[in-house]
C-alpha cells in the first residue's frame, strides 16, 4: 500500500480529461459473459492511446447488483464478478506507470440490503442501537400500517418498506438500498475510514453517488414534490461532512467529484467551496438540448456558477444514467430528462452522429475537466434492450413505462469479426450487444481516418499538446444565429454551425481539427465544429 503523501498543489483535476469505465461491459477477461478487471486490464493500452488523464470505475465493490453496483455490501471486497482486492490494486499501479489515474467511486447515502449493518438492523430489532444506523420508524394509521410519510423516491414507487416486527425502514432509491443515518458517529467513522483505505491503495479520488442526500431532516416531515426546502436534499449539515472528506482526501493528495443535482446555483457551489469538494458534475451542460442559445446560456451559467468559489467546470455529454448522445442528438426532442423516457422514441443516427462529432469538439474545448463515457468515443447508439432482458430497476419501479438505463450500458464491441464482437470469449454478454455493432468495434474504427475514435484520439492528442486548452478564460465570438463561436487563449478559436445553413469562419491562420470535412468554399457545413489558431 503506498503511504500517505504530503499536501500536493498538483492540479491536473482542473483540465483533466476522465474516462468513465462501467466495469460490467468493458472487457470481459474471464469469458463468463462479464465485464472484469482482468479485461480492464489487458485494455489499458486502449486508454493510453486514446489520451485520457484518469479513468472513474462505477462501483467494483460486493453487491447483489440490484441496481448495477449501487448497492453496495462491502465496501473493502472488490466483487467475485469482477476480479478480487489485489487485482484492482494492480490494476491500480498499472494504469499509473501508463499515466492514467483512478477514480473510485463511494456510494454514501445508502447501503445494500445485504450490507452486515441492515442484517443486524433487521434481526436486533426496533430500539436496539443497530436500527439507528438507518431511519427505522414505526408506521401511521391505526395499526402503524401506514409508512411514516409519504417522501418520493428517485425510481419512482414507494420510499418505505415495512419489516416483519412492523416497523418500517427509509430508503430514496430500492428497498434493497437503504438509507443510513448520518446523524449517527459510526456512519460517518466508517466511511472515512473506507476513504482512507482506497487513498492508501493508490487511488487519486473519489467520486461521490447522490451527493446531496445523505443528511435528512430528523423529523422526517412530510413532503411535497418540489416544497423548498426538502427535508432529504441538501440539508446545510452535509456541508460539515464534505469538510471532514476533504481534510482527509488533503492528506493524500486526492480529489473529489460530486454527483449534486440541484436547480440553486448558490447552494450548487457550495459544495465546491475551497475546504469541500473539488469539483462537481454538470448537470445543466449534461440535459441540455442541441439547440445554439440553450448550449450558450448553459456553459455561461455554468462558468458563471463556479467563478465564486474558483472551482472548474466539468462537462459531460453522456454517462451509464443517461440516454447515448448519438441517439439523443438524433430525436425531435435532444434534451434529456428521465421523466421523458420513453420505448420507441425514433432518432435519425445519421444526424445524431454529425451532431455528437461536433458535440466533442465543444466539450474538448470548454474550460475545465471533461468525463467521458466508455463508447461515445465510438460513436455507440443507445441499444434497444429486449423486454425480457431488461435489468435496471428503473424500469420494473416505473411499471414498465421507462425503458431503463441498460441502452447505455451493454458491452463494448472491440474486435468487428470476433464472438461477442470481442467484447469475451462468452457468446452471450450479461446484456445483449445490437446485430449491427461490427461497424462500431474498435479494430475497424481504427483503421478509419474518418471514424469517431479516430476523431476523439486526434482531438485529445491536440487538448493535450496545444496550448490554449484546459482551465482558464473563455471569450466569446460575433456570430450568426445558430453559429456558437469562442476564444480560448494562445489564439485558439471553437466554431460550432448549430444553424439551417453553411457558416463563414473568421479569419485563421491554422485549422486544427474539423468535426466533418469543410464545403469546397471553406464554409462550416451545418452540426459541425472545427478548431483554429487565428
Amino acid at each position: 500500500m503506498a503511504a500517505p503523501t504530503p499536501h500536493r498543489t498538483d492540479d491536473w483535476w482542473r483540465d483533466a480529461v476522465i474516462y468513465q469505465v462501467y466495469p460490467r461491459s468493458f472487457a470481459d477477461g474471464d469469458g463468463d459473459g462479464t465485464g472484469d478487471l482482468a479485461g480492464v486490464r489487458a485494455r489499458l493500452p486502449y486508454l493510453a492511446q486514446l489520451g485520457v488523464d484518469a479513468v472513474w470505475f462505477t462501483p467494483w465493490y460486493l453487491s447483489p447488483l440490484v441496481d448495477g453496483g449501487y448497492d453496495v455490501a462491502d465496501y473493502r471486497t472488490i466483487d467475485p464478478a469482477f476480479g478480487t482486492l489485489a487485482e484492482a490494486e494492480k490494476l491500480i499501479a498499472e494504469a499509473r506507470e501508463l499515466g492514467i489515474r483512478t477514480i473510485v467511486d463511494i456510494v454514501p447515502n445508502h447501503v445494500s440490503d445485504r450490507h452486515p449493518w441492515f442484517r443486524a438492523a433487521l434481526a436486533a430489532g426496533p430500539g436496539s442501537p443497530e436500527r439507528e444506523l438507518f431511519h427505522f420508524r414505526p408506521g401511521r394509521g391505526e395499526n402503524g400500517e401506514l409508512p411514516p410519510n409519504a417522501w418520493p423516491s428517485q425510481f419512482a414507487g414507494t420510499t418505505w418498506t415495512r419489516v416483519p416486527d412492523g416497523e418500517w425502514y427509509l430508503h430514496l432509491f430500492t428497498p434493497e438500498q437503504p438509507d443510513l443515518n448520518w446523524a449517527h458517529p459510526a456512519v460517518r467513522q466508517e466511511h472515512e475510514d473506507i476513504l482512507r483505505f482506497w487513498f492508501e491503495r493508490g487511488v487519486a479520488g473519489v467520486r461521490i453517488d447522490s451527493a446531496a442526500l445523505l443528511v435528512k431532516d430528523p423529523a422526517l416531515p412530510d413532503f411535497e414534490e418540489g416544497a423548498d426546502p426538502s427535508p432529504f436534499i441538501d440539508q446545510d449539515g452535509i456541508h460539515d461532512i464534505y469538510r471532514s472528506w476533504r481534510a482527509i482526501a488533503d492528506e493524500y493528495g486526492g480529489v473529489f467529484v460530486g454527483e449534486v443535482w440541484l436547480p440553486d446555483a448558490e447552494r450548487f457551489a457550495r459544495y465546491l467551496r475551497p475546504d469541500e469538494l473539488h469539483t462537481a458534475f454538470n448537470f445543466t451542460f449534461l440535459t441540455c438540448p442541441w439547440d445554439p442559445g440553450r448550449l450558450r446560456r448553459a456553459i455561461d451559467d455554468t462558468l458563471a456558477d463556479h467563478a465564486p468559489v474558483g472551482a472548474p467546470a466539468t462537462w459531460v455529454l453522456c454517462n451509464h444514467d443517461v440516454t447515448r448522445t448519438v441517439t439523443r442528438y438524433g430525436r425531435a426532442d435532444t434534451a434529456f430528462d428521465f421523466a421523458t423516457k420513453r420505448f420507441g422514441t425514433p432518432a435519425d443516427l445519421d444526424l445524431g452522429t454529425r451532431r455528437a462529432r461536433a458535440a466533442a469538439l465543444l466539450t474538448l474545448a470548454l474550460p475545465g475537466s471533461v468525463y467521458l463515457y466508455q463508447g461515445e468515443e465510438l460513436g455507440l447508439p443507445e441499444a434497444d434492450i429486449p423486454l425480457d432482458r431488461i435489468q435496471d430497476p428503473m424500469h420494473f419501479r416505473s411499471g414498465g413505462t421507462d425503458p431503463g438505463r441498460d441502452g447505455c450500458r451493454v458491452p463494448l464491441p472491440w474486435e468487428a469479426d470476433a464472438p461477442a464482437y470481442g467484447f469475451g470469449t462468452a457468446a452471450e454478454p450479461w446484456l445483449p450487444q445490437p446485430a449491427d455493432w461490427a461497424r462500431y468495434a474498435v479494430d475497424r474504427q481504427s483503421g478509419d481516418p474518418d471514424s469517431m475514435l479516430a476523431l476523439y484520439r486526434e482531438a485529445l492528442l491536440l487538448r493535450r499538446a496545444e496550448p490554449g486548452f484546459g482551465d482558464g478564460p473563455l471569450t466569446w465570438l460575433p456570430t450568426e444565429n445558430g453559429i456558437l463561436a469562442f476564444r480560448r487563449t494562445h489564439g485558439l478559436v471553437c466554431v460550432v454551425n448549430l444553424s439551417d445553413a453553411p457558416a463563414a469562419l473568421p479569419p485563421y491562420e491554422r485549422l486544427l481539427l474539423a468535426s466533418g470535412p469543410l464545403h469546397a468554399d471553406g464554409t462550416l457545413p451545418e452540426d459541425t465544429a472545427v478548431w483554429l489558431r487565428a
